[in-house]
């Protein structure tokens, strides 16, 4: 649970591994790293989210990389973030005394985070000082690789053997005589340090404390447009930092996750590649962060998603950082994975895949665009209306779906809904604009797709819609997306028996559910995986919109709970042991903590 003033507690390592939870993210806009409770930064790409990592002892906690600075003997920590910021505190304490940690991806003085502008100084800055007693401070960067410094006269350039297009430079308040040096420090001596790439600081002033503190200031200046007021705040306002660290200030992109490969679960081989932009993903978060005061991140998505479909001219789910196509998919046989499990990918097969949804997805950030005051020119128009047409046909044709199975093809209820989702928002932008193009038949085949998933996906003796249109009785947790999308009112008898089977069928305890079931839909990949953490806030949604506030509100405050001491939610959770499991942190959790804040906040205020 978010705890702003945390105890210590002892460090544990699983197979030489910190738990995911043990590790917090900090971010400049442009790439993130995490930091370990251990004082360790075992994840840190460069120069960009999607770029080769640095440091990916994540992976491979021997052979990985990483960049540390900790204490010899250390038996206990705590981190916490300084408030409404992404600068983070590690506090490490051994037997002989305590040393504070401060880190952060330096932003410019002055930057202003709500503006579509690149904000980082391309720096990580770790500052430590000692609060009590003396300490043998180590600190050690090793790239992935192996690597070596020569010293400057203002510190060491590092080259990385496996990044040799990087140029790297290491400042420090202290002398620095190769990569791994020790510190013999008391109460109140310090060690600052300064990672520099791309554009090197190292003739600047070497001022750390200067820039963690214009770090913090541009943070919170940003967070004074949040406009929350509702249960749980201050994980909704963690929430949304975790948002802006996922998204690509300069192109108005968002990560699905800033990492590859952590697995669900652990040893299984569901590890993939998340450090790109899905259609979905940005759709979801402008209907989150819209409502909680942040119109120009909203915006910025928006118009990322219309700019990569225009360009692109064909709907993919997923795209680059940059709006480009998805590099396929590799195996790094070299990395054993976390607590080794392999493989370690780069890239992602399923861009590729057929996934129906996208059309919706596309028409429906259109409509919000329109909704925001915008203007969709003639050309993009075009493009929307040809999208539109085949939306009209392609629900007819088995597709991955929503959770990009590695199957044969069906016909998924989400996948047909979303293509009515792109008809009625296109028949809506044609009415309200007088937009050329056959209205009337987008409106009539949208009203006929929501007649066809309330009759053929209905099972009677199941009581439930069904995953597929076919009608089944098998079950997905995306059938709870169907009033969320305003393809079927959340009243609804049908929609409502579906909303208890979810509950009860796709249980996976404590009010945690699972996206679907193997043994009933398998999905091409051995083994099973965890509770889906979105999924669950889509029920807490539902059962909001069918006036069973007090119920939601307890499911939601249990979800809420499941986040790490930093406020930071995975993309799945393992119900026996409640550990985190998938990439980390998952943009889905937090949009999933924001949306359902502000439903349940409505309900409460009497909005429905």
């Amino acid at each position: 649970m978010l705890d702003p003033d945390p105890p210590f507690r002892p460090v544990r390592r699983h197979d030489g591994y910190l738990p995911l939870e043990d590790h917090g993210l900090i971010g400049d806009g442009a790439t993130a790293a995490l930091v370990g409770l251990d004082g360790s930064i075992p994840w840190l790409c460069l120069p960009r989210f999607d770029s080769d990592p640095l440091l990916c002892g994540l992976l491979d906690h021997a052979r990985g990389g990483h960049f540390t600075l900790t204490i010899e003997d250390l038996a206990e920590a705590r981190h916490y973030y300084e408030p409404d910021t992404a600068v983070l505190v590690t506090e490490l304490r051994g037997p002989t005394g305590v040393v504070r940690i401060t880190d952060a991806l330096a932003l410019r003085a002055g930057a202003d985070l709500s503006d579509d502008a690149g904000a980082s100084r391309g720096e990580l800055v770790r500052c430590a000082v000692v609060l009590d007693g003396t300490v043998r401070l180590r600190a050690e960067l090793s790239p992935r690789g192996g690597g070596h410094g020569q010293v400057r006269a203002s510190g060491l350039e590092v080259r990385a053997s496996r990044r040799p297009d990087l140029r790297l430079h290491l400042r420090a308040g202290r002398p620095l005589d190769g990569l791994e040096t020790v510190h013999e420090l008391r109460q109140g001596d310090r060690l600052d340090l300064v990672l520099s790439w791309g554009r090197i600081h190292r003739h600047h002033r070497f001022d750390p404390e200067a820039m963690l503190r214009d770090t913090a200031e541009a943070w919170r200046r940003w967070m004074r447009h949040c406009g929350y007021d509702g249960p749980q705040e201050p994980l909704v306002r963690r929430s949304a930092i975790t948002l802006k660290l996922c998204d690509d200030w300069v192109n108005g992109s968002l990560v699905a996750a800033p990492t590859s490969s952590l697995p669900a679960p652990i040893g299984g081989v569901r590890n993939w590649d998340y450090r790109y932009a899905w259609i979905r993903d940005a759709a979801y978060a402008v209907f989150a962060l819209r409502r909680i005061g942040f119109d120009g991140e909203a915006d910025a998505f928006l118009g990322w998603v219309l700019d990569a479909f225009e360009n692109s001219r064909v709907p993919r789910i997923m795209y680059t950082l940059h709006g480009e196509a998805v590099p396929d998919e590799v195996r790094d046989a070299e990395l054993a994975g976390y607590r080794g499990s392999a493989p370690v990918r780069w890239g992602n097969g399923a861009a590729d895949q057929r996934q129906h949804d996208v059309y919706g997805e596309v028409l429906d950030c259109a409509a919000q665009w329109l909704r925001s005051g915008r203007e969709i020119q003639p050309p993009l128009w075009a493009g929307l209306a040809e999208l539109a047409d085949s939306a009209a046909t392609a629900w007819r044709e088995p597709d991955q779906g929503i959770w990009e199975v590695r199957s044969e093809g069906r016909v998924f209820t989400y996948s047909t809904a979303m293509c009515q989702v792109a008809l009625e928002r296109a028949a809506t932008m044609g009415e309200r604009l007088g937009l050329p193009g056959p209205v009337e038949r987008w409106r009539a085949t949208a009203d006929e797709l929501r007649r066809l998933i309330l009759e053929q996906s209905w099972n009677e003796d199941a009581q439930c819609l069904s995953e597929h249109l076919d009608g089944d009785g098998d079950l997905d947790a995306s059938l709870l997306q169907l009033p969320l999308r305003q393809v079927v009112p959340a009243g609804h008898p049908r929609m409502v028996a579906t909303t208890k089977a979810v509950a009860e069928r796709l249980s996976a305890g404590d009010g945690l559910l699972y996206r679907y079931l193997h043994d009933r839909s398998p999905d091409g990949l051995p083994g099973d995986e965890g509770a889906f953490l979105l999924c669950s806030f889509w029920l807490v949604d539902n059962l909001a919109l069918q006036g069973r506030v007090e119920q939601a509100e307890e499911l939601y405050e249990s979800l809420c709970s499941r986040a790490g001491t930093l406020g930071l939610l995975p993309e799945q959770i393992d119900p026996a042991t409640g550990a985190f499991m998938g990439n980390f942190p998952q943009a889905f959790s937090h949009i999933g903590v924001i949306a359902s804040g502000v439903t349940l906040a409505r309900a409460g205020r009497g909005g429905g």
